[in-house]
């Protein structure tokens, strides 16, 4: 069988607490509105001149397999901060891949968004492509009991 290449994108992200880390990740799952699919990790390649969509108009079907590219943080310390960040790069070439990076980390989102958008730009320059635009998305939480959170650009196809 031949897998279709994704044709557009959307960014998520979500947090949550929960009982458990597992329990809290599931929560940031479905508050990312990814959370009754099944994920399945990419590297992180976007598609030559994918679409960035809404996760809104994107009709996913329960159970499904869903391509990411995911940065996620949990844990269970009470005052802690953890962020998580996704960054897509968009090439001048639109013939061209972009590139998707991820990061997460003990900080506020600032610090993280700023690291994940220059890991894009990075990765731009060993590729020697030329970039158009960084898109970033990403979010924060202070642990309460027990915390996660998920940032994400989901690939899918028209």
């Amino acid at each position: 069988m031949m897998v279709k290449t994704p044709n557009i994108y959307c960014l998520v992200r979500g947090s949550a607490e929960g009982r458990t880390r597992l329990n809290a990740f599931d929560k940031a799952l479905l508050n990312a509105g990814v959370g009754d699919t099944n994920l399945m990790r990419m590297s992180s390649i976007l598609p030559p001149a994918a679409e960035q969509v809404d996760v809104s108009q994107i009709n996913f079907p329960k159970g499904g397999l869903i391509p990411l590219a995911y940065a996620t943080i949990d844990g269970n310390t009470p005052g802690r901060l953890i962020s998580a960040a996704i960054a897509v790069g968009i090439p001048e070439d639109d013939t061209e891949p972009g590139v998707i990076m991820e990061f997460e980390d003990h900080a506020d989102l600032d610090t993280v968004e700023g690291i994940v958008r220059q890991m894009v730009i990075d990765g731009f320059d060993y590729r020697n492509r030329k970039l158009k635009e960084i898109k970033s998305f990403g979010i924060e939480h202070k642990i309460k009991n027990c915390g996660s959170v998920f940032a994400a650009a989901v690939l899918w196809y028209k």
